[in-house]
């Protein structure tokens, strides 16, 4: 078997686990894997911050459902990414970090960047491990793959000493191939006795959580509901797996991204069929509430998450694709069938009735009229990243979805800057789609430096902005919680941020709209532009302040008050 350098073991595992691009900084501690990247056919884009390489590697791992890549070298290369790590593993997406390592004999003496990577990575990754056997190497990236995708997805580290990179193995890559990724069947009687629980109840609804995306079972939910006439709603994570404008839409329960109508749907029903969702705390509010007198089934690929919010009714360990598939084979055996048309008819009445307006004309503008822009203009098949704050709660009330993986938000973290290099990751994994990044004032400036990588390597995608210039999410959880409003000021003067030109600095374009009516024009406009320069364009919206969630929503109630009026 012919030696080989250790790092073209790498790259050639990379490649057999199908990935075609990854994000990265280089620096001398990981030069051996660049040098074996170069040529491999493995794109490979420079990021202008390690975090961004991993937000990046995220979009693209959400959109494929494949592992994203993210490298670093060492020291602060590795600690910048804790935090896209911890965004994968609260969203349960399966990403690899390489990080390089000072060398193996220098690690004691406190060398220059040498830092124990793998012990600060370990609270916020399923695996994280430095191979300190070059002849290892190889069967650790397999089993970091393995991982990666096994059960709840999410991700991994693999930290690599540079005088293991330098080193020469016996390798042949024909005589390997990924390891196995087991899926979880779930047990037959417990089949049957959801689907028992199912026809014995007169309101129940099916609940999609992300884990019927990650599954990929959105097909087999929509046969389900069909077949027996059931409602669906959808959490945040699970959002476009069901699409919104089927008649057996029954919206979205929670406190903060929800429907009036949905959380009203919700409080009527009897027996909730939970599948792949987490139960997490804005979905649920007060569990007393939310629990009431309905019946749960919690089905989840991840036995210690069944129960760890509540006890349900019944908790089946299972693949949701698995489950779905089994419950439909057993609807069919049994001849099982109900009529749940009344239950249907009152859902469909809600959503007539329980509604927000969003077709405001005054100025400021106001957000729901954005996200009745964003409806009406683009297709289905968009794709849009967005992340945390009130343009998230917005999104999760006003915006439509309907595909799965076309809809990608960072739920759990919430880290401010995630929009620009996901939607990078998206556009990576999808060259021919388009992408949409919904971000706010705030949060466009985290990460905006990595404007310059899309720039530099051709990644168009359009960037609405909803800027309040004010931090109202936090002025709002603040006045909640303490009776005042944060001291923090945002605003734009001659000593504020002029987020146009930071585009043109770029090399990039952007307009402002400050007229309600000039947001069609200027969303055209920007979809064009984006397609003729191969670069992002920015749509910056000038909202009103508003330091509530948007109709009045508040974070703490599950059953909010009325509307209010037009203005």
């Amino acid at each position: 078997m012919a030696r080989v350098p250790v790092m073209q073991a790498v790259v050639d595992v990379l490649r057999s686990e199908g990935v075609d691009v990854t994000f990265g900084c280089p620096g001398a501690a990981i030069l051996p894997l660049y040098a074996a990247l170069e040529g491999s056919g493995i794109e490979h884009l420079i990021v202008r911050h390690e975090e961004g390489a991993t937000h990046m590697a995220d979009g693209w791992a959400r959109t494929t459902g494949g592992v994203g890549v993210a490298i670093g070298t060492s020291g602060p290369a590795g600690t910048n990414m804790i935090t896209g790590l911890y965004t994968a593993m609260a969203d349960s997406i399966p990403i690899l970090c390489i990080t390089g390592q000072a060398v193996s004999s220098k690690l004691h003496q406190e060398a220059f960047q040498a830092v124990d990577i793998v012990d600060v990575a370990k609270p916020v990754t399923k695996w994280a491990v430095q191979v300190r056997e070059a002849a290892q190497v190889p069967w650790t990236f397999r089993e970091a793959f393995r991982t990666a995708r096994s059960g709840r997805p999410g991700p991994v580290l693999i930290d690599l000493p540079l005088d293991v990179q330098q080193q020469e193995i016996e390798w042949d890559p024909a005589l390997d191939a990924p390891l196995p990724v087991p899926r979880v069947a779930p047990h037959p009687p417990s089949v049957e006795r959801a689907l028992d629980m199912l026809l014995e109840a007169d309101r129940p609804l099916l609940l999609a959580g992300g884990g019927v995306v990650l599954g990929d079972a959105h097909e087999q939910l929509r046969e389900l509901a069909e077949l027996l006439g059931v409602p669906v709603q959808t959490t945040l994570m699970g959002k476009g797996s069901f699409p919104e404008d089927h008649e057996l839409f029954a919206g979205m329960t929670g406190i903060q991204t929800s429907q009036r109508y949905g959380n009203q749907s919700f409080l009527e029903s009897d027996l909730v069929l939970a599948l792949g969702a987490r139960f997490g705390d804005r979905h649920t509010g007060d569990l007393d509430v939310y629990r009431g007198d309905r019946r749960f089934i919690h089905v989840d690929i991840e036995p210690t998450q069944i129960g760890k919010v509540f006890g349900p009714d019944l908790g089946v360990v299972s693949d949701t694709r698995l489950f779905l598939e089994a419950l439909l084979a057993a609807v069919r055996a049994r001849g099982a069938a109900r009529d749940w048309s009344a239950w249907v008819a009152r859902v469909g009445e809600l959503k007539r009735t329980l509604t927000r307006p969003d077709d405001y004309d005054t100025v400021p503008i106001k957000a729901p009229r954005v996200y009745r822009e964003i409806n009406r203009i683009f297709p289905p098949e968009t794709y849009f990243v967005t992340a945390i704050g009130l343009y998230q709660i917005w999104g999760g009330q006003f915006q439509t979805a309907h595909l799965p993986r076309h809809y990608q938000v960072c739920g759990q973290a919430g880290p401010l800057g995630w929009e620009i290099p996901a939607a990078i990751g998206v556009k990576s994994a999808r060259p021919d789609a388009e992408v949409v990044a919904v971000v706010g004032d705030y949060s466009f400036q985290f990460l905006v430096e990595e404007l310059a990588v899309a720039a530099q390597y051709d990644v168009p995608f359009v960037i609405i902005m909803l800027n309040n210039e004010y931090l109202g999410l936090i002025r709002q959880a603040e006045g909640d919680a303490f009776g005042v409003e944060t001291e923090v000021d945002l605003h734009y003067d001659e000593h504020g941020t002029d987020n146009v030109r930071i585009m043109e600095a770029y090399g990039c374009s952007g307009r402002r709209v400050v007229e309600p009516g000039e947001l069609a024009d200027t969303i055209e406009w920007a979809r064009e532009e984006a397609v003729a320069t191969s670069r992002p364009v920015l749509v910056e919206v000038m909202v009103e302040r508003q330091a509530t969630t948007a109709r009045g929503v508040r974070i703490d109630a599950m059953v909010e008050p009325e509307p209010v009026p037009h203005a």
